[in-house]
């Protein structure tokens, strides 16, 4: 009998450079570990309190708005970059449109309505983190969602009355229950809690041993 692939739930939120990393490393960990997953994202929000259209960089909004010094906040973001190349991943701050995220997890909850919210989210964070596309605006969003052949017009009316709002909140509260203060934050099974972009070797360990707990106990029952 083939073994039900391991419930992994992830919080994250798009303007987040570990998370992006955190979910290759955690590919490539599933990969290694030959364990089948059923992924499903959950809402985060790391500043809920940024406007939609931040006039800045990325270095004048961690020193303005996060008191971090510029020379500092530059070191940050060459650091992050590094390791992001590191997985692949080509992060360009000189183009990043720093945003409010609201409206882009409203936007992963409606794809996770039709059964692509992995497609979605993939999407969101290679649009912000490397192409220097604007996710925070309801237009720009839904441009996005029609490249992977949702309905735009949809999109619009979906994100122009917070369909999905309630929904956004609600992940939040349970991250808040669980005491998760920091993304990204992944649910191994209902039960295992990892926190942070763990090195994929680290996941295909947790990955192995609770598939065959979860072997163990179903062969015991």
């Amino acid at each position: 009998m083939t073994p039900e692939p391991l419930k992994i739930d992830i919080w994250s939120d798009i303007a987040c450079p570990w998370c992006f990393i955190g979910k290759r490393r955690f590919e490539a960990g599933a990969a290694e570990a030959g364990v089948e997953v059923e992924i499903e994202y959950h809402s985060f929000e790391l500043s809920p309190d940024t406007p939609v259209d931040f006039a800045g960089s990325e270095v004048e909004y961690l020193s303005g708005h996060r008191g971090i010094p510029a020379s500092t906040a530059e070191q940050m973001i060459a650091r992050v970059t590094g390791i992001a190349e590191t997985v692949g991943l080509h992060y360009d701050y000189d183009a990043l449109q720093h945003t409010n995220t609201v409206k882009a997890h409203q936007l992963l909850h409606y794809a996770k309505l039709r059964g692509r919210q992995l497609e979605m989210k993939e999407r969101l964070l290679r649009a912000y983190f490397e192409e220097g596309r604007h996710v925070g605006r309801v237009e720009d969003l839904a441009d996005l969602a029609a490249e992977l052949g949702f309905d735009r017009a949809d999109v619009v009316r979906s994100l122009e009355a917070d369909e999905h709002l309630a929904d956004v909140r609600e992940d939040q509260q349970v991250a808040q229950d669980f005491g998760i203060q920091g993304v990204p934050f992944f649910v191994i099974d209902r039960k295992y809690g990892v926190s942070g972009a763990q090195e994929a070797a680290t996941f295909a360990e947790v990955l192995r041993q609770v598939a065959a707990e979860k072997a163990d106990a179903e062969l015991a029952s």
